[in-house]
């Protein structure tokens, strides 16, 4: 049977029989299945010479680190500048308890020294977010296949796992192209969308949380705001009437609709409930949350009184792009032309609502296929958070997505992953 096998960072085809004779002489072998973050993290810190552990990784794609390759626009955001545990466990909206345990033992200050010891630094943003400061995602990836390479780490593509059956002591895989036996595995496939994908997942014993997405835009199908595409307002306050659901941040408005750090926020807090609407329900935003709807119009007012000889097209009292005021004066019914001092009583209290309680009927949600994020998962109350061994089946263990945990936006995703991928290996490793 022919394999594919990573060295000297090229992907290589080999026969069963060229396997180097140290990596035969391994007694013990891990397979990790899943070539993402959660994966590679498992991998190379549970691979060493000297561990005495046979390691494969499984891809069942032709690519590796893909979430990696395109998270933060191709920069990587590989945490967040969250410090202190009971804090960063509450960027969780599904597993925060969970996480919780988990960041006890490896969090971001750990992420940072992990990568710094091996010549990637990192930089904080004013967000919080953290990147490698070559701005390149590829730095990330580099590292970590650097690091698979030194510590010996096999890497088998376009294997997937169609099937796992415990025999005895070790587990049975059978994939796409073949079959293979492993002492420990640890499961790092990221999320599904579709509860029969676990399928193959639920013959170990396990259940399954329901997935739905998490992480999405929201769709205003024929809406002129439309037009604006490209345009960046911050901040910004969107609520969901009738429910919690509240955020504060960066709007950015898309061909599609509306998405940015606060929509992509709500849409994680309100994965479930957003899900059950069938993602159609209404929005309402504020553009200029400094203010409320009496307040405003209380500015507007004085601010006609002060600046009366002056356009309103010219003179912008909030600061907005310019793009997005000159259309939402369009909007109100005022005329570019036309002067503070000649703004008509009904035209400013068109604007005030459009500025401080717009509300917009989404019509569906927008999800891009390689940064897909799911709510649902491998039942977290089935799993050991100091470990990430599943508390059903001694030696299968879980990282990652795979899991019922799901970060809002800006690096939270990332270090679940590293976080449980850490403490598998290290789990593996000790016993």
């Amino acid at each position: 049977m022919i394999h594919f096998i990573r060295t000297a960072g090229f992907l290589c085809p080999i026969e069963a029989s060229d396997i180097p004779i140290f990596a035969l002489m391994k007694t013990r072998t891990l397979v990790v299945i899943g070539g993402g973050a959660a994966g590679f993290f498992c991998a190379v810190n549970a691979a060493s010479t000297d561990s005495g552990w046979r390691v494969i990784i499984l891809e069942k794609s032709s690519r590796l680190l893909s979430k990696v390759r395109i998270s933060g626009g191709g920069r990587c955001n590989v945490t967040h500048a969250c410090f202190e545990v009971p804090a960063l466990s509450k960027r969780y909206p599904r597993g925060e308890q969970f996480v919780k345990k988990s960041f006890g033992y490896f969090n971001p200050s750990d992420t940072i020294h992990w990568f710094e010891e091996r010549g990637v630094p990192l930089k904080v943003e004013a967000d919080g977010r953290m990147f490698p400061t070559t701005n390149e995602s590829s730095t990330i990836i580099e590292s970590l296949l650097k690091e698979a390479d030194k510590k010996g780490v096999e890497i088998r593509m376009n294997q997937e796992v169609k099937q796992l059956e415990r025999t005895g002591d070790q587990w049975h895989i059978l994939t796409s192209s073949g079959e293979l036996y492993a002492d420990k595995i640890c499961i790092a496939t990221g999320g599904y969308p579709k509860t029969q994908q676990f399928d193959w997942l639920k013959t170990t014993g396990h259940s399954i949380q329901e997935p739905v997405p998490s992480l999405f835009t929201f769709n205003l199908p024929g809406h002129p705001i439309r037009d604006l595409m490209g345009v960046v307002v911050d901040p910004v306050q969107v609520k969901i009437p009738g429910t919690k659901l509240q955020e504060k941040g960066p709007v950015l408005i898309t061909h599609w609709g509306l998405s940015g750090p606060a929509i992509l926020r709500l849409s994680a807090w309100g994965a479930r409930q957003l899900a059950e609407t069938d993602w159609h329900f209404r929005l309402l935003i504020n553009w200029v949350p400094v203010y409320h709807e009496q307040s405003l119009l209380e500015f507007i007012r004085q601010f006609r009184n002060e600046k009366g000889a002056m356009k309103i097209q010219n003179r912008n009292p909030f600061r907005l792009p310019q793009r997005f005021w000159e259309w939402i004066l369009a909007e109100a019914g005022a005329g570019l032309e036309t002067k503070w001092g000649e703004f008509p009583a009904r035209e400013q209290n068109k604007l005030v609502k459009l500025l401080a309680a717009m509300e917009l009927e989404v019509k569906g949600k927008t999800t891009f296929k390689e940064e897909f994020v799911t709510a649902g998962g491998i039942s977290l109350s089935e799993v050991n958070p100091a470990t990430m061994e599943s508390k059903l089946q001694p030696g299968l263990y879980f990282a990652g997505e795979v899991l019922d945990v799901d970060g809002i936006t800006g690096g939270f995703n990332f270090q679940h992953a590293w976080t449980s991928g850490w403490l598998a290996a290290r789990d593996i490793i000790k016993k």
